[in-house]
């Protein structure tokens, strides 16, 4: 499932995929791949992310329709 969040997220603070990338320590593609719902991230990561966007687990990862 594709997460619109993140990448909803991401935009609003005008950050680039790349630019989060380097602020949590990944690659690009990793970014891309968690935007395009093919790659689950580890907690750590997604605590990394939330951090930086300023935005909870719930806000950015749940998934309300489980």
């Amino acid at each position: 499932m594709k997460n619109l969040r993140l990448k909803s997220a991401r935009a609003a603070l005008d950050i680039s995929q790349q630019q989060l990338a380097e602020m949590v320590g990944v690659s690009r593609q990793t970014i891309s791949a968690i935007e395009k719902g093919d790659y689950n991230p580890t907690i750590n990561l997604c605590i990394s992310i939330c951090k930086v966007l300023g935005k909870t687990l719930d806000e950015l990862f749940w998934d309300e329709n489980k």
